[in-house]
């Protein structure tokens, strides 16, 4: 594989995984509740499942998930129903108080492993991941040579590049919860996030394959 090569997939999986979406905004979610630091255990969540989403695109798996349009649709309206649910709690959810250094808590903090979850869980409810793996891979693997390294370094670049956009995500959150302690929005930023996710959840509910 030609440094070329590697060099566009590295931009394509970059621009994929930098737009906003349902995991992007819960990752700025977790930055703006519990801090960057702590949003590495949800970004942990988010790159587990996206391996996995990546080997099964791989192993020709992911045709199949495409071909089955109910299938499609249950992990879709599952992931959509689990936003909302999401949306809902966080809507419900005691207001962010803040620390006078801006830093945003939100009582009780929960532990990492439940961000861990909560990511994964987010992650695994968007099965276009699948659709863009299954669509993508083969453009960047070349059949003269062997296959399974090829695959290893698509898959390690692309969890570096993912990884790194989940956190940027989470580090922009802890940032801008300093700019709305010090504004009105402050009080209401729990019905902010949540109603963002509930409308998440709607529109993937609603939206074409």
């Amino acid at each position: 594989m030609s440094l070329n090569f590697v060099l566009l997939y590295g931009a394509t999986v970059f621009i994929a995984s930098i737009i906003p979406g349902p995991s992007m905004l819960l990752a700025l979610t977790h930055g703006m509740r519990f801090g960057a630091r702590r949003a590495i255990a949800s970004a942990l969540g988010n790159l587990a499942v996206t391996l996995v989403q990546a080997m099964i695109s791989i192993a020709g798996l992911g045709t199949i998930l495409i071909a089955s349009e109910s299938a499609f649709q249950i992990i879709k309206y599952f992931g959509a129903a689990y936003l909302v649910f999401m949306g809902v709690c966080v809507f419900l959810s005691p207001n962010m108080s803040f620390t006078p250094n801006g830093t945003g808590q939100a009582p009780p903090k929960i532990s990492l492993s439940k961000m861990f979850s909560q990511a994964a869980m987010v992650t695994a409810g968007n099965p276009k991941a699948i659709v863009f793996f299954t669509a993508i891979f083969p453009q960047f693997i070349n059949p003269s040579a062997s296959y399974l390294p090829q695959s290893c370094m698509l898959l390690s670049i692309g969890s570096i590049i993912a990884f790194g956009c989940f956190m940027l995500y989470a580090i922009c959150g802890q940032k801008l919860v300093f700019l709305f302690s010090q504004a009105t929005i402050g009080k209401y930023i729990n019905r902010v996030i949540g109603g963002t996710f509930v409308g998440a959840g709607v529109g993937l509910a609603v939206s074409n394959k």
